[in-house]
């Protein structure tokens, strides 16, 4: 896979929307929106190292 494969670019952009999200429920005062966005992080999250996974699976060069 090369550096301007989408699907990498699609998971990095998915990695720094979870930094985003982490960083505002930190500073979040309200406990309900800090575990709102903390619960959007972690799906995002999962939902990133499930696509990286994927396409780490499809070149059988590595």
């Amino acid at each position: 896979m090369s550096a301007t494969d989408p699907t990498r670019g699609s998971a990095q952009q998915m990695r720094q929307k979870v930094q985003e999200m982490e960083e505002a429920a930190q500073r979040a005062s309200d406990p309900q929106e800090r575990q709102k966005l903390q619960d959007k992080a972690r799906k995002l999250r999962e939902q990133s190292e499930r696509q990286g996974g994927q396409s780490e699976g499809i070149d059988p060069t590595i």
